[in-house]
């Protein structure tokens, strides 16, 4: 569990480390995501060696929560590849970036970190509650990635430009990355519930049926004058 945190912090730190370089054009912070993603290969070779250690000497509960770190690590892991994917495309793209998009990419690399915070705490708190927060925060990452695609596919001269390959191939990475928070976010629910997503979700968000009923309940539970 205590590596499992650890591994969200870097990759929470990674996403920042993003959003700030982006912001700045900073080279230096851009390659400090290869240290974050080397640092997640190593915890993720160590947390496998202590689940397979660990695996066969503990409970049914202590497994569960051990393969939800196996689970929990595979995501960070992709993640932090992803991460290291937007720098390289970002150092390629060079001083090239339009500032809108600058702009957007700062957004949504913000917007991931975020994601990160939320997941990495709701794991260690068994938060359900925050975790179905990350995946209605998803919706932001898809809104974003839509608009920057849009504004450069349709202009067919963007699509000539190296800069332009560059920002879709950055928006690509970080959107992929959202999907893997959310997907984290989902396991969150899981381990914590024991049941799907379907079924937390169900439990926190009513259909609009049955808050029209708690309504009117209330209604006639008013006292009337």
């Amino acid at each position: 569990m205590r590596l499992t945190v650890q591994a969200c912090q870097v990759a929470k730190e990674a996403a920042g480390a993003a959003a700030e370089g982006i912001a700045s054009g900073s080279v230096a912070l851009l390659n400090s995501l290869r240290q974050r993603e080397k640092e997640l290969d190593r915890l993720d070779m160590e947390i496998d060696d202590g689940v397979t250690d660990a695996i066969t000497q503990v409970s049914a509960s202590e497994a569960r929560e051990l393969l939800a770190c196996m689970k929990f690590m595979i995501g960070l892991e992709r993640i932090g590849d992803l991460l290291l994917s937007f720098a390289n495309s970002a150092q390629a793209a060079g001083g090239r970036l339009d500032p809108q998009d600058v702009r957007d990419l700062t957004h949504m690399a913000t917007v991931l970190e975020k994601m990160l915070t939320d997941v990495g705490e709701s794991f260690s708190t068994r938060d359900a509650k925050r975790a179905i927060d990350v995946l209605r925060t998803d919706a932001e990452m898809d809104r974003l990635r839509n608009l920057i695609f849009l504004r450069h596919i349709e202009n067919p001269e963007n699509i000539a430009r190296q800069a332009s390959l560059q920002v879709i191939f950055m928006t690509q990475s970080l959107e992929r990355a959202g999907d893997h928070a959310k997907n984290l976010a989902e396991e969150v629910c899981h381990f914590v519930s024991g049941h799907t997503v379907r079924h937390v979700l169900m439990a926190y968000d009513k259909p609009i049926e049955q808050l029209f009923i708690d309504w009117l309940r209330t209604r006639e539970d008013k006292p009337k004058p």
